[in-house]
């Protein structure tokens, strides 16, 4: 009888197991000749090895499942383990293309409007993405929701987010605690769209272990961001300087996606935006999308829409 050991990495063993380890119990089921023994996030497995082979198989499906969608109940663990074939799999896994990420709680997270779908085709198509709109538009959820989903599926190996602190003129050491505490009232949005998308647990150990990086942009200077998801928020609040540090530090295997509103800019009265100036020199470069939300793609409270038409009114005379 050989042995194999299998480690469950990225995944909490007490959700993916279930109460009363409700998921080993139907493993037994299935697999009823092999003996299956459960040691916090690691997985001792006796059996005949075409036997051993099939279950990983069985098991990383399983294991597959649970980082989509979050969770794992009796129905779905069975349908994995019946199932045959990637084609009935994804049929009775009922994906559908325009779904980008199944949040907390099963919550699905797609595109809700025809330029947010402009968006993720554009990001498919494209390794770098300016995505310009006002708020409420949902750039920067959209483009959280195509981070967490590339991570998910191992497109990239982290996600990185950063926003000009241009309120302290990027200067955050007259603030008080550390660097994260310094800078949470600046990334709060981007907090926001993370714990819509990814268990609070998860996440914490995503921040953690450095696969989730929320950093100032003055300290993406000097790096090189490789097999990474790259979102810089805010960026009409970035400077010449700024904007083409943070677009050479595009290493290989990275996506990058820029949101902004070119109407909220808080630089000083003459200096120029950053993201307004990249939008007109990038703009006929092959393999750089850009996407123009408006406010038939604000789905905030009713009014946000009437407010932005009454303010663009003003902004025009």
């Amino acid at each position: 009888m050989n042995e194999r050991v299998i480690e469950l990495t990225e995944i909490n063993p007490n959700e993916f197991f279930g109460a009363q380890n409700r998921t080993i119990s139907l493993l037994k089921t299935y697999f009823p000749k092999i003996k299956i023994v459960a040691r916090g996030n690691q997985l001792k497995v006796y059996g005949d090895p075409e036997i051993l082979d099939e279950f990983e198989k069985r098991l990383e499906r399983l294991i597959k499942y649970f980082n989509r969608y979050n969770k794992l109940d009796e129905n779905s663990i069975e349908r994995i383990l019946t199932s045959t074939g990637k084609e009935e799999e994804e049929r009775k896994f009922g994906e559908a293309k325009d779904i980008l990420v199944h949040g907390v709680s099963g919550k699905i997270i797609k595109p809700q409007t025809a330029n947010q779908r402009k968006m993720v085709a554009l990001m498919h198509d494209n390794d770098l993405l300016f995505a310009v709109g006002p708020a409420g538009t949902g750039k920067t959820y959209t483009a959280v929701a195509l981070a967490v989903k590339a991570l998910k599926e191992k497109d990239v190996r982290r996600i990185i987010l950063t926003r000009p602190a241009v309120e302290s003129g990027e200067n955050l050491g007259f603030l008080p605690g550390d660097l994260k505490e310094k800078l949470d009232p600046y990334m709060q949005p981007l907090y926001d769209a993370l714990r819509d998308m990814i268990p609070s647990e998860k996440l914490q150990v995503y921040l953690e272990n450095g696969t989730i990086q929320i950093a100032p942009l003055a300290f993406m200077r000097g790096r090189t961001l490789d097999n990474a998801f790259v979102i810089l928020d805010e960026a009409q609040n970035t400077t010449h300087a700024q904007m083409k540090m943070f677009l050479t530090r595009m290493g290989m295997h990275a996506k990058f996606i820029i949101t902004g509103d070119p109407g909220q800019i808080d630089l000083p009265r003459k200096q120029v935006s950053g993201l307004k100036e990249a939008l007109l020199a990038l703009k006929d470069i092959k393999g750089i999308g850009q996407v123009y939300l408006d406010d038939k793609d604000v789905i905030r409270h009713r009014l946000v829409r009437k407010i932005i038409s009454a303010y663009k009114g003003i902004e025009t005379e």
